[in-house]
C-alpha cells in the first residue's frame, strides 16, 4: 500500500479510524494507538491546562516562601550576632568596672579621710 493510497483514503473518509490505525500500522511497522488520532477531549485539554497553571503558581509560591524564609533566618542570625557582641562589650566593661571598684578600695585610708575641720568661733552673744 503506498502513502497515495492512504491519503486517499483520509480524504474520502471511507474508512473507519480503526482501520485508518490499521493502515497506519502496516505503512510504519509498528502498532499505533487509536488515540493518536482522534482529537483529544478537549475537557481533558482544559483540565490538564488548568492544573498545570495551578501547578506553576503553586510552585512560584514556594518558591516565593523559600526566599522569605531564607531572608528571615538571615535576619535572625545577624541579629544574634550582634547580640552575642553587645554581651561580650557587657560583660567587659562590667569586668573592668568591678577592677576599677576593688582598686579603689585598696586605696590607703589616709587618702580618703577627710582633713579635720577647724573650730569654729562662737559668735559674740547679741550680733
Amino acid at each position: 500500500m503506498s502513502r497515495a493510497d492512504i491519503r486517499g483514503a483520509n480524504q474520502s473518509c471511507d474508512f473507519h479510524p480503526r482501520q485508518l490505525t490499521g493502515l497506519v500500522h502496516k505503512m510504519l511497522g509498528r502498532r499505533v494507538l487509536l488515540k493518536d488520532f482522534t482529537m483529544a477531549n478537549p475537557n481533558e485539554e482544559r483540565r490538564d491546562q488548568a492544573r498545570r497553571k495551578a501547578q506553576n503558581h503553586f510552585a512560584a509560591s514556594e518558591q516565593r516562601d523559600a526566599l522569605v524564609r531564607k531572608e528571615l533566618e538571615k535576619e535572625r542570625s545577624q541579629h544574634a550576632a550582634k547580640t552575642a557582641k553587645l554581651r561580650a562589650l557587657r560583660l567587659a566593661k562590667e569586668a573592668v568596672d568591678k577592677e576599677a571598684a576593688a582598686r579603689l578600695a585598696a586605696e590607703p585610708a589616709e587618702l580618703k579621710a577627710k582633713k579635720p575641720r577647724a573650730p569654729r568661733m562662737k559668735r559674740a552673744p547679741g550680733h
